[in-house]
């Protein structure tokens, strides 16, 4: 049964170490919810292995009419969506705290 949104925050780094664990945790909560929010402020460390999880969970999201929504980037997170020129293509907004900026 699907219910509306579900948050799922990320504390360890989505790597290819980490990957098939994370995968099955996103795509179990996306199966409970119609929206899926992935709070990564947390993450210290994401490789493409991450970065392909992030699409896939995007896709999967889609195909099934409904959304998945990054609600918080890392410093690492901004870092390779920025490196793959994919910050709009993801659509979320990037929030980059004030402690941050300057």
């Amino acid at each position: 049964m699907t219910t509306g949104t579900h948050r799922i925050a990320i504390l360890e780094d989505m790597t290819i170490y980490n990957a098939l664990a994370q995968k099955a945790n996103f795509m179990e909560a996306l199966q409970e919810c119609q929206e899926l929010e992935i709070d990564l402020s947390h993450v210290a460390e994401i490789d493409t292995a991450g970065f392909q999880l992030l699409l896939l969970t995007k896709r999967e999201a889609a195909q099934q009419n409904k959304k998945a929504r990054i609600v918080a980037h890392s410093p690492a997170v901004r870092e390779v969506l920025d490196f793959f020129n994919m910050a709009a293509g993801f659509g979320d907004p990037l929030v980059i705290p004030a402690r941050e900026q300057a």
